[in-house]
């Protein structure tokens, strides 16, 4: 990305947008399974860490579709308020990742809620990790060639996500081999403080 935010000449825009688009409908179509897969999974299983995940999903989905909105290949949708709502979007969605994380995570601490082990969880968190990591490096490069901060700032989003699965299947795996119950809601912890971080740092640069 140029210093000054705009895209660079020696690109294909259309192809990059053309890409981004297709980035984002497959971070979508994903992230509906995801709901689908590690809710079930997290209900068969009792792991209150699955069902969260899970429905934190639909969070990465709405912040797609808003990049979906927000994408558009003739600049002249591209104004100041456009993008500035664009942004206020994403990182209100970043607030409430936050915010759901942080009440998942402090009730499971407080009740001592041990997730049970899930072979099938363990496996899908793994495959899930894998997809949205490609995901988020591919959304920042095509992000930076645009030079689109909400492109980027969804990224995040995604890259969050990868995080999210790696740390509740760590916390699985701890908690199924050493009894580590604390490890669940610790990891779901970590991730809100990012994920709060990130929400700060959309609201103030909004403008």
């Amino acid at each position: 990305m140029n210093p000054d935010g705009h895209k660079p000449d020696s690109i294909d825009v259309s192809a990059e947008f053309a890409l981004g688009r297709r980035l984002q409908i497959l971070t979508i179509v994903w992230n509906v399974g995801e709901v689908f897969v590690t809710v079930t999974l997290g209900l068969m299983s009792g792991s209150l860490a699955l069902v969260a995940f899970g429905l934190d999903s639909l969070i990465e989905v709405f912040t797609s579709t808003v990049v979906l909105w927000h994408m558009d290949p003739d600049e002249k949708s591209h104004n100041p308020s456009r993008d500035r709502r664009a942004q206020r979007l994403v990182a209100v969605a970043f607030a409430l990742l936050a915010l759901s994380l942080v009440v998942a995570s402090t009730r499971a601490l407080l009740v001592h809620i041990e997730p049970d082990s899930s072979s099938l969880g363990v496996a899908y968190l793994a495959a899930t990790a894998a997809v949205m990591l490609g995901l988020a490096h591919l959304k920042r490069r095509t992000g930076s060639r645009l030079g689109n901060s909400v492109f980027l700032a969804e990224a995040k989003m995604t890259q969050i996500d990868a995080y999210l699965a790696t740390g509740i299947l760590l916390a699985l795996l701890l908690n199924g081999l050493w009894g580590m119950w604390w490890a669940d809601p610790l990891a779901a912890g970590g991730i809100a403080v990012v994920a709060a971080s990130e929400a700060s740092s959309g609201f103030r640069n909004r403008d």
